[in-house]
């Protein structure tokens, strides 16, 4: 079994009644909207992975106002392959406020399109669980860094 192992740091900017979300081109269906940020580089602080990303993904410079939260996922599944991959994902979620730039879509990157959404309209859009999860620290402000799981 291969052993994978991502660490990622993401960007929770809210203004005005609205949340700063990226689009993620889906190769085989519908688009779906994710929280900019995205992979640590080797050596790479998670501080500046998440300045990093989301300009990249947004144009947008943040100042970091605070660590959210930590979310870390384990899950094994099947590669193209038909090999099993032990895949274990940690996530910094950080607090940004967006400082500089412009407003602008990525080219030849992760996501195609960066906008504003009202925080009201996010439970309907298409989106993956990472908005949920970030979005949960942003309001609960976990006192350990760490969103309670739901009883199994």
């Amino acid at each position: 079994m291969r052993r994978k192992l991502r660490v990622a740091a993401y960007a929770i900017c809210v203004r005005d009644g609205q949340i700063l979300l990226a689009r993620s081109p889906a190769e085989d269906g519908t688009p779906e909207w994710v929280v900019p940020g995205g992979g640590m580089e080797h050596g790479e602080d998670p501080y500046d992975t998440v300045r990093r990303e989301v300009e990249e993904e947004t144009g947008y410079r943040i100042e970091v106002t605070g660590l959210l939260g930590v979310d870390s996922s384990h899950r094994v599944f099947r590669d193209g392959f038909g090999r099993s991959v032990d895949h274990h994902a940690v996530r910094f979620v950080y607090e940004g406020r967006v400082t500089g730039g412009e407003l602008r879509n990525e080219v030849n990157g992760s996501t195609d399109l960066a906008a504003w959404q009202d925080l009201d309209a996010v439970p309907g859009l298409v989106r993956i669980s990472m908005v949920d999860i970030a979005l949960r620290m942003w309001r609960e402000r976990p006192v350990t860094g760490r969103l309670a799981r739901a009883p199994e």
